[in-house]
């Protein structure tokens, strides 16, 4: 009598289905989870912008004024350079006691997770929203 070693046909198909649901389950977490630690990471880049203002502020007589022009903050995220998926920079001109940074959406962010901001007070926006995502919250 002949031995069977193989699989048959509905065994490999119900393995196909398993593995298809599974992949329809994790694939849509794996890029909201990739979005969130770019969002992350675009915060963590606009605080440092933040303190770097700050420091310009002073050593130039407390004053943000001319700030922009002084390169003290990266324009995009990841700031050690790669494809850029947030750009960063000043939202107006800052003035002699006020600024505002945005972190805008580029590249392979989707537009649609919104612009982050901070300001000289350190009021922080999410998508016009005075709160950041911070710790998993949807503000």
């Amino acid at each position: 009598m002949k031995q069977n070693n193989g699989f048959t046909l509905i065994e490999v198909m119900i393995v196909v289905a398993v593995v298809a649901v599974l992949a329809a389950i994790a694939i849509p977490s794996y890029n909201q989870y990739v979005v969130r630690s770019k969002r992350a990471d675009a915060m963590g880049t606009l605080m440092s912008a933040s303190q770097a203002v700050e420091r310009y502020k002073s050593n130039n007589n407390f004053s943000y004024d001319g700030v922009e022009d002084a390169n003290v903050i990266p324009t995009q995220v990841p700031s050690d350079g790669g494809d850029a998926y947030y750009t960063i920079g000043f939202q107006g001109d800052p003035t002699v006691t006020t600024y505002t940074l945005i972190a805008t959406p580029t590249g392979s962010q989707p537009a649609s997770d919104g612009t982050l901001t901070v300001n000289q007070n350190g009021v922080k926006t999410w998508n016009g929203n005075n709160c950041w995502p911070e710790s998993g919250n949807s503000c």
